[in-house]
């Protein structure tokens, strides 16, 4: 039985050439989650389509059909910021292909998709981008079930202290110094402990921070490369 989806707000994350003028688009939607749909005839030389299904733009979307693979069959374009500097640009990229790449299919996160809606605002209105990506990957932690403490120790259950020296594991947050196999380590407290209290202005805090993401985003690629990440190395900064 094929089912039906009304006004659906959604954002494209990514889309490619299907058969000869149709589209395969990968959507983030607010109650179904990642999801890929038909859009047929897109990609024709006068559809509407080709300039409404684009990254960064709010739409409200119908769909229909069985199976994993569902048929476009109505588009809305809402309003919505514009990401017209390079480097938010690119910020953009990059968190449509964390949720591309690494966001389960058809598992529906509405919290994120409210970080995801503010950070493209907030992408499009200010120039400092590190703790506006910060703060969405610290999201995404929280979506993928891998979001933990700065302030706590959970090899120990103590709490951080400031003059002490930490690591950080994926799977189990922050750990004492003294916990083996760690993949990040030599982590001073009194950054993490300001960290905790969400300083994201700090050098210090905004390194470390960058750090333990980095390490985190590592882990679930599971050794694939981002194709966003050439495009910061590229331009005047690495922010991701």
């Amino acid at each position: 039985m094929k089912t039906a989806v009304q006004q659906q707000p959604a954002y494209v994350l990514h889309r490619r050439p299907y058969r000869e003028t149709s589209l395969l688009v990968e959507v983030f939607s607010l109650d179904a989650g990642r999801m890929t749909l038909v859009a047929r005839g897109a990609n024709a030389a006068r559809s509407p389509l080709k300039a409404q299904l684009q990254p960064f733009q709010p739409l409200l979307l119908d769909w229909q059909g069985r199976g994993d693979l569902k048929t476009l069959t109505q588009t809305e374009v809402r309003p919505g910021p514009v990401l017209a500097r390079t480097q938010a640009l690119y910020s953009g990229l990059y968190i449509n292909e964390l949720l591309q790449r690494l966001l389960p299919v058809a598992d529906p996160q509405p919290e994120l998709f409210a970080a995801y809606i503010e950070t493209l605002a907030q992408l499009a209105q200010t120039q400092d981008l590190e703790p506006v990506l910060r703060r969405f990957e610290a999201a995404f932690a929280d979506a993928m079930g891998l979001s933990f403490d700065w302030a706590w120790a959970t090899d120990v259950g103590e709490a951080v202290a400031a003059g002490g020296v930490y690591g950080y594991d994926p799977e189990q947050g922050i750990v004492s110094g003294a916990a083996a196999g760690v993949r990040l380590q030599g982590l001073p407290g009194e950054v993490l402990l300001a960290l905790a209290d969400g300083d994201l202005a700090s050098p210090d805090c905004r390194r470390l921070a960058k750090r333990v993401m980095r390490t985190l985003i590592d882990h679930l690629l599971q050794g694939r490369t981002l194709n966003s990440r050439a495009l910061f190395s590229q331009g005047r900064g690495d922010r991701r």
